[in-house]
């Protein structure tokens, strides 16, 4: 991206160009007359580019876990380059380019049990002193969060994303799961993109509804009999092996797009695996910030605790203060949010006389939730 900024009253321009392949590499050198000044190298194989390195600027250039000699690497410091290396001996990658897959996270679960997967050993890592308290740990969580910052950016364009909020603990063969599922498909089928916290309960379900949309009606009611045999994730290892099981019946190459956004920081809750793009954080407070930024289209708040209450505020801030994008804000359940958690009577009081009223919808079913959306 390219950007101005005002130094002394004068605009200078600020190139950050982002190269995540060996051909963008190669494209820009030829270019740019071999400088490579203020670009950002994120995960390239550079090992056969040592002369294109040498001969050309690295002024304000950054390299980020990419492959290099130890010769060019040291030549690159020396000439005012950043030189971020590898980290071949963490259990993530903090200079990913992509958004993560439920394949990825989920690597091996057939065989093997969750505690040995991508998602529980990066969970572990983070427990530990050296990615809690030390600084090295701390470069490496923000690195690898600002890279699924940038990823997710990429991803979205394009998309009319609504987020999907709700409790994890609603358990599988419910009615109220059942309902979630069928919001996220009707969402899909109308032309959204279903964005969910990405854990169990009511976000495994919409993202399971928006997995689903393509298929025929029956394929929900198929992949649902056969997750209620795994109702709650206490295993997580048999709960994650009955998604698999319905995303086998259900290839992802003939399903819905989704997203979900979890967090390691929450390491009891594993992420669902119907998301067919994982953003996944270390911070859960930047995670939250996400995902809330990226739901421009609306925001469907089902019954939840604290998270989603702490969801539904956070999204009603900006928005009281006139500097939020205009979309809806939707509680389902008429008797949970005014008796059970009377968060509704608080958020009108909140937006009275304001823009953000117009915008505030209390429903009592997920096929309201999806009648409002489908308006204009």
């Amino acid at each position: 991206m390219r950007s101005e900024t005002l130094i002394n009253d004068q605009a200078i321009d600020s190139a950050f160009v982002e190269i995540e392949s060996l051909g963008q590499f190669d494209a820009y050198v030829a270019a740019h007359s071999g400088s490579l000044a203020g670009c950002r190298i994120q995960g390239v194989d550079l090992r056969d580019r040592g002369w294109e390195l040498r001969a050309g600027d690295v002024a304000d250039s950054a390299f980020l876990g990419c492959l290099l000699s130890d010769s060019v690497a040291g030549d690159l410091r020396l000439r005012g380059a950043l030189v971020f290396p590898p980290s071949p001996h963490l259990p993530f990658d903090p200079y990913r380019i992509a958004l993560y897959t439920a394949e990825e996270l989920y690597d091996g679960i057939a065989d093997k049990p969750y505690e040995q997967t991508t998602d529980a050993l990066a969970y572990h890592w983070d427990q530990l002193p050296l990615g809690r308290e030390d600084v090295l740990g701390l470069v490496l969580r923000s690195l690898h969060d600002d890279s699924i910052s940038d990823a997710l950016d990429e991803w979205a364009a394009g998309h009319r994303i609504v987020g999907v909020m709700g409790g994890h603990s609603l358990e599988r063969g419910t009615d109220g799961y059942r309902q979630a599922a069928l919001l996220g498909r009707s969402l899909s089928r109308n032309g959204f993109t279903v964005a969910t916290g990405g854990g169990p309960g009511a976000m495994e379900a919409a993202n399971l509804g928006a997995y689903l949309a393509p298929h025929p009606d029956a394929a929900l009611a198929e992949a649902l009999d056969l997750l209620a045999a795994v109702p709650g994730y206490a295993d997580v290892t048999a709960w994650a092996r009955a998604a698999f099981t319905v995303r086998e019946r259900f290839p992802v190459a003939d399903s819905g797009v989704s997203l979900s956004v979890p967090t390691w920081f929450y390491g009891h809750e594993p992420p669902n695996p119907f998301a067919t793009a994982v953003a996944k954080y270390f911070s859960n407070a930047l995670r939250e910030d996400v995902l809330l930024a990226h739901a421009d289209s609306a925001l469907v708040y089902l019954p939840g605790a604290a998270g989603t209450v702490q969801e539904v505020f956070q999204a009603a801030t900006p928005a009281y203060y006139g500097s939020a994008l205009a979309r809806r804000m939707i509680l389902v359940g008429v008797s949970y949010w005014t008796k059970v958690i009377p968060a509704w009577p608080l958020l009108r009081k909140l937006a009275e006389g304001r823009p953000m009223e117009s915008g505030l919808h209390l429903v009592d079913t997920v096929a309201e939730a999806g009648i409002l959306l489908s308006r204009p």
